[in-house]
């Protein structure tokens, strides 16, 4: 869910809040993609929330710019978020770590 959409000079600086089961994924200068736009996280919250900072051209041609606070978003995390969450046993499948 988009909590907040806040101009930032001519950028705009969107605070996210992903599902709790998602939450560990997600780091300062890490990967997201929101609604299949690729975005670098630019602060990742103690709460669990995160921002990314969105430069004006792809708020311009994207669906990023059709947001607003209390949408929906579909969130895909980092794939090297993922593979290191499998190898330190957080994302295991059951069974697999002793």
């Amino acid at each position: 869910e988009i909590i907040s959409i806040i101009e930032d000079g001519q950028s705009f600086r969107i605070t996210v809040r992903p599902p709790r089961d998602l939450v560990r994924y997600f780091a300062t200068k890490g990967s997201v993609t929101i609604d299949g736009v690729s975005l670098t996280v630019a602060d990742a919250h103690a709460n669990g929330d995160f921002e990314v900072a969105v430069i004006p051209h792809t708020w311009s041609v994207t669906t990023i710019g059709q947001l607003q606070a209390g949408s929906k978003v579909n969130l895909e995390v980092d794939m090297l978020a993922r593979y290191v969450a499998r190898m330190i046993g957080v994302d295991a499948p059951e069974g697999q770590v002793e």
